[in-house]
């Protein structure tokens, strides 16, 4: 396998499974309808929320045959051992992130399936001005436990945007925080259609109206919780897209855990560049030869 340093596969962690990876608890989720994360039913958040900005999801981005066409053009290439149990193709410039160093090397264009799948992104809202440098393919595989610790994405080379498109099964991204700040939660309530509201949508509860208090002050002190307590779970249908940018970005980690693979599961995702090999940025004649090799979509895995 291509396990490093404390990670660990089912493959090498052998029949005993002496050490597995931890793996996480989620105890809120993200509604994409409202942007807010919910507590989860059986944890110590049941009817709590808090805002969670950074996530923009769209479901069935591609359709069902053009899945099956991208995995079988995927499959074409060799897929290289990864950490973790899982397999990759890399699709971008040779990178040092710890020297800082970059260099085009290898690095060809992004696949040419993928000139349609960058196309289609110009309709989402978020995705204004945003030009792929590199895409990278990841094979998911319960039989490897595959799985990714959580991590944030390099942000010396790489954009604000992190975007992924999700293939051939659903799974959970499972996003946390090391930070030492506080998360103000707010009573969930629900409208009559069952959607969750915003915190503020509402100032009273239920049970308040009911007993006819209402004009009178009836507002639920928010309650303040360790950022490091929280978890949240945006779960992932099959040909979804998610993007990840701002507080989801720079300030929660991301992962997917093993239990959250239950069969073949493909990740590709691409990466913009940081300000500094963008326009203006201190390295942006090296960012404009980059994206030129990118965008020519004649590339093969580096």
């Amino acid at each position: 396998c291509g396990c490093k340093g404390i990670r660990s596969c089912l493959l090498c962690e052998g029949p005993a499974q002496a050490a597995p990876p931890p793996q996480g608890e989620d105890n809120f989720t993200y509604c994409p309808a409202t942007g807010l994360a919910k507590g989860n039913e059986h944890s110590e958040f049941a009817g709590w929320a808090f805002p969670f900005p950074g996530v923009f999801l769209t479901e069935e981005f591609i359709s069902e045959d053009e899945e099956s066409e991208i995995v079988q053009l995927m499959d074409r290439d060799d897929w290289k051992p990864s950490q973790s149990g899982r397999k990759k193709q890399d699709y971008g410039p040779k990178v040092n992130f710890k020297k800082q160093r970059l260099k085009a090397g290898s690095f060809t264009g992004l696949p040419s399936f993928s000139k349609k799948i960058v196309a289609q992104m110009k309709a989402c809202s978020v995705l204004g001005g945003f030009l792929p440098v590199e895409q990278c393919n990841l094979d998911y595989m319960p039989e490897r436990g595959s799985a990714i610790d959580p991590h944030f994405d390099d942000w010396w080379l790489w954009g604000e945007r992190l975007v992924s498109l999700n293939l051939l099964s659903k799974t959970v991204l499972s996003m946390s925080c090391d930070s030492e700040d506080s998360i103000q939660l707010f009573p969930a309530f629900s409208k009559e259609n069952g959607e969750l509201s915003p915190p503020g949508a509402l100032t009273q509860t239920s049970a308040c109206k009911n007993s006819g208090k209402e004009g009178t002050n009836c507002i639920l002190t928010p309650r303040l919780v360790p950022s490091k307590e929280v978890a949240v779970a945006i779960h992932l249908p099959q040909r979804s897209l998610v993007v990840l940018y701002g507080d989801a970005r720079y300030k929660w980690k991301h992962a997917i855990y093993r239990k959250h693979i239950e069969h073949r599961r493909i990740c590709v995702t691409f990466r913009e560049l940081s300000a500094e090999f963008s326009a203006g940025g201190r390295h942006e004649e090296l960012g404009k030869e980059l994206l030129e090799i990118a965008l020519s979509f004649q590339g093969r895995p580096v």
